[in-house]
């Protein structure tokens, strides 16, 4: 599928190993479907890094740099330093993926927020835009973004998958939200279905979070592959399905919110 305006997918992880063989293919396949750009996830200082140097090597990429919530436990003054460093490139819109985790406690709760308030300051300091993982931690979330919000500049919940009530706590913190495939699983996504249309759409972005995630409104053909930037326009259409809108409106309303959080060049 082609989409009818560019897009942009927010959250991208061709760092991981399923893409170390034919990342170029995958960006082609990309740029095809009208993905236009595409921010890469940085998750830990190696992640990080790769990230920034894929982006260097394309038009339209970018990256974040950041450390995961389940590697929290990891964060010391080293990693600090570095990943200032890191945050002064070009090439690096974001600070994250960073946040809380309580679903699976890979890290302690209160390493997790250490890390989280460590990173936070990082934004502040450089002017960079946060990119926010969050499970099972919203109200401990919330208190402490609510605490930083005069000091940080935007953020985005990427992934977006709890309540009404989580959602709301968001935006009346002047919250960005990314949705993802999850929307498009009827197992686990009529939740998102019903509030979707809550989200203004100077908040709302898109993203894959590939290769996780594979969407399962799928045609048959498709399905069981690896998921991939290529595959954005199939959750565009699910997501504009359960707004009641069109997906030209809702593709250029999300890139264009898209470009704005990250501060990207209008001829990128």
């Amino acid at each position: 599928m082609t989409s009818p305006a560019p897009l942009v997918d927010i959250g991208a992880n061709l760092t991981h190993e399923s893409f170390a063989k034919d990342v170029d293919a995958v960006l082609g396949r990309a740029h095809a479907a009208r993905v236009a750009t595409l921010i890469l996830t940085g998750t830990d200082m190696a992640h990080s890094e790769q990230a920034a140097a894929l982006a260097h090597r394309h038009d339209g990429l970018y990256a974040t740099a950041g450390l995961h919530p389940h590697m929290a436990s990891h964060w010391n003054s080293t990693l600090e330093s570095a990943m200032r460093a890191l945050h002064t490139d070009a090439k690096v819109v974001a600070v994250g993926e960073c946040g809380l985790d309580f679903n699976r406690n890979f890290s302690t709760p209160a390493e997790q927020e250490r890390a989280l308030e460590a990173q936070l300051g990082l934004a502040a300091e450089s002017g960079l835009p946060l990119f926010l993982h969050e499970r099972d931690a919203g109200p401990r979330m919330r208190e402490i973004l609510c605490h930083w919000r005069d000091d940080i500049g935007d953020a985005v919940i990427h992934c977006f998958t709890a309540d009404r009530e989580t959602l709301h706590g968001y935006l009346d913190l002047d919250v960005h939200i990314g949705l993802t495939g999850w929307l498009c699983d009827e197992r686990r996504g009529h939740h998102l279905r019903e509030i979707v249309g809550d989200i203004p759409a100077e908040r709302l972005m898109v993203e894959t979070d590939c290769p996780y995630l594979l969407p399962r409104n799928l045609p048959a053909k498709l399905k069981g592959r690896r998921h991939e930037p290529a595959l954005l326009p199939w959750i565009v259409r699910e997501i504009a399905h359960w707004r009641g809108e069109s997906e030209t409106t809702l593709a250029a309303a999300t890139t264009t919110t898209a470009r704005r959080f990250f501060q990207l060049d209008e001829e990128q």
